[in-house]
C-alpha cells in the first residue's frame, strides 16, 4: 500500500462526505444504505498496486444453486468495476480491482454507486431464488405470531397467503 493512495482515498471519501471506519492504514469500510438490502458494508483497500473493493452480498443459497448462480453471472456482463464472486464456503461478494490512479472522488463515487446499485437491485430476486423455502417459513411464522410482515412484502410472490389487512 502506498501512503499516497491511502491519502487520496481518504480525501475522496471526505470530499464525498461519506462516513467510514479505517481500522488500519489504507483500509476503509463504508456503509452504503439501500432500500432492498438495507446496508452493504464495502471495503476499499489501497494495496501496493491496485485498489481492492469488496462488499458482502449474501450467504450461500439454501436451494436452487444453479439458478441462483446463473442469475448472478448473467448480470456480470453489464457490471462496471465489480463482479459477483464466491468465497471458499460459497458466500457471495461483490469484488473488484482498479488501478491506484483511478482513486478520485468521481471514480470512488461511481464505484460505490455501482456497488450499491448492484447489491440493492439484485438482492430481492436473488433471495427469492436461493432462499424461497426459508422466506415462506418466516412468513408463516410471523403470521402465526402476529408479527410484522413489512420487510417481507418484496417476497409476496412466494407466499401462498394473502397478507392480513388491518382490522382482520
Amino acid at each position: 500500500m502506498t501512503d499516497a493512495a491511502s491519502t487520496a482515498l481518504a480525501a475522496a471519501l471526505a470530499e464525498l462526505d461519506l462516513e467510514y471506519e479505517s481500522p488500519q492504514p489504507g483500509a476503509f469500510l463504508v456503509k452504503l444504505a439501500g432500500q432492498h438490502k438495507l446496508a452493504t458494508m464495502t471495503w476499499l483497500i489501497a494495496g501496493a498496486h491496485s485498489l481492492h473493493v469488496e462488499a458482502f452480498f449474501c450467504r450461500q443459497p439454501d436451494e436452487n444453486h444453479a439458478e441462483f448462480y446463473r442469475f448472478l453471472l448473467e448480470r456480470g456482463a453489464r457490471m462496471y468495476g465489480v463482479h459477483f464472486a464466491l468465497d471458499p464456503v460459497g458466500d457471495v461478494y461483490l469484488v473488484g480491482r482498479l488501478p491506484l490512479a483511478a482513486i478520485s472522488a468521481d471514480e470512488i463515487d461511481r464505484l460505490l454507486g455501482c456497488v450499491l446499485s448492484y447489491s440493492d437491485e439484485t438482492f430481492d430476486q436473488a433471495l427469492m431464488i436461493g432462499f424461497a423455502s426459508a422466506i415462506k417459513k418466516e412468513y408463516d411464522w410471523r403470521v402465526k405470531r402476529g408479527e410484522s410482515l413489512a420487510n417481507l412484502r418484496a417476497f409476496s410472490r412466494l407466499t401462498e397467503h394473502a397478507e392480513p389487512r388491518l382490522g382482520d
